[in-house]
């Protein structure tokens, strides 16, 4: 355990990435509620930089989004060491078998499809996090 993680009382810390304000507060104060810390991005690259230059335990992404979408994201966070085991959930409208065997194969560890259930989500992210 480095000192970073004794200073955050090993406080998981969740990346939520969507284009809608209002989806990434709701997501914020569901995980927060839970005892996670959340930071938040409002497309796939403001994401990828926040995913690479923070610890994150997580990463919740939207799938449609300008600029980056979540596939293109989760394509480029699986390049990255950063993005090595950092389990990554799609959070999206989207239930297409194709999109997520996409999904799947770019590297993505869940799927959730919206509107999302508050414990549901809390459930999930504590599984991967082992929060």
């Amino acid at each position: 355990m480095d000192i970073r993680e004794r200073h955050l009382g090993m406080t998981k810390t969740v990346l939520t990435i969507d284009d809608s304000a209002s989806i990434r507060q709701m997501v914020a104060m569901t995980l927060s509620s839970a005892g996670l810390s959340v930071l938040e991005a409002v497309n796939g690259a403001d994401g990828y930089t926040k995913a690479t230059s923070n610890t994150v335990h997580a990463v919740i992404t939207d799938l449609n989004m300008p600029v980056m979408n979540g596939l293109e994201f989760l394509r480029k966070f699986r390049q990255s060491p950063a993005g090595k085991g950092i389990p990554v959930i799609l959070l999206t409208t989207e239930s297409d078998d194709e999109l997520k065997r996409q999904a799947r194969e770019a590297g993505a560890t869940g799927w959730i499809v919206k509107p999302f259930k508050q414990d549901q989500l809390v459930a999930v992210i504590k599984k991967v996090t082992g929060a």
